[in-house]
């Protein structure tokens, strides 16, 4: 089996945190947010339900407090460990998932 290439290391994420991680494509890539919770990691697409609109203020920074991660265009606000919507314009929908493991000390897509 082929393992897939590293999204980045668990150790560049903060606990609590989320970071930007590019992915390339052969249409011109596109943007993940990956989330950290211990030695646990999540991603979604870093893209809103709501309007399209990526959810970080500035590249790569991200508001994330008590276990959810807010939309800096509109105020929706995500829970981390699943990206569903429990507040804002788009209640009730949730981030794009994208399945992904951590494996010595490395995440990866599954």
């Amino acid at each position: 089996m082929t393992s897939s290439p590293p999204l980045c290391r668990l150790d560049d994420i903060p606990d609590g945190g989320a970071i930007a991680v590019h992915v390339d494509s052969a249409s011109g890539g596109f943007e993940l947010i990956v989330l950290r919770e211990g030695d646990r990691a999540v991603a979604y697409h870093n893209e809103c339900p709501h309007a399209g609109r990526r959810l970080d203020y500035a590249p790569g920074r991200f508001l994330v407090r008590d276990g959810r991660i807010i939309c800096a265009a509109h105020g929706a606000t995500f829970r981390c460990a699943d990206g569903l919507c429990v507040g804002g314009p788009c209640m009730g929908s949730s981030l794009a998932a994208v399945a992904v493991r951590v494996d010595g000390g490395e995440v990866r897509s599954r």
